[in-house]
C-alpha cells in the first residue's frame, strides 16, 4: 500500500493539471526510497519503476496500459482506471461465483 503522503502528492499533481506520468512519478519515487532503505530486494531500477507504476494504476492515476500489453489487457486497464476513480467494485462473474460454490446452482 502506498503512503498517504504519496497519494496526496499525486492527487495534488493531477488537480494542478500536470500529466498522469508526473503523478505516477511520486509512486516511483516512493518505491526507489524503499529500495534505498532496504525494504525491498529488487534486482534492478526497472523493477522498482514497474512496482511504482503498478501502485499508481491501483491508486487510480489514469495511466495507459503496460508496454507490450495485448488488446484484452488494454481494455481491462481502461476499465479498471475508471472503476478505481469511481470507487466502485465490479460484480463477480456468475460463472466464477458458481465455480466457487459447486453445490449451489440456481
Amino acid at each position: 500500500m502506498p503512503d498517504e503522503e504519496t497519494v496526496d502528492r499525486a492527487d495534488e499533481d493531477l488537480r494542478e493539471g500536470k500529466s498522469p506520468s508526473t503523478a505516477a512519478g511520486e509512486f516511483v519515487r516512493e518505491e526507489i526510497e524503499h529500495v534505498r532503505e532496504g525494504k525491498h530486494g529488487v534486482r534492478s531500477p526497472k523493477q522498482a519503476i514497474a512496482i511504482g507504476l503498478s501502485k499508481a494504476r491501483r491508486a487510480g492515476v489514469p495511466l495507459g496500459p503496460q508496454r507490450g500489453a495485448g488488446p484484452a489487457m488494454r481494455r481491462d486497464t481502461k476499465l479498471k482506471g475508471t472503476l478505481r476513480r469511481d470507487r466502485r467494485t465490479p460484480k463477480p462473474a456468475k460463472r466464477t461465483t458458481h465455480a466457487a460454490r459447486p453445490g449451489k446452482r440456481p
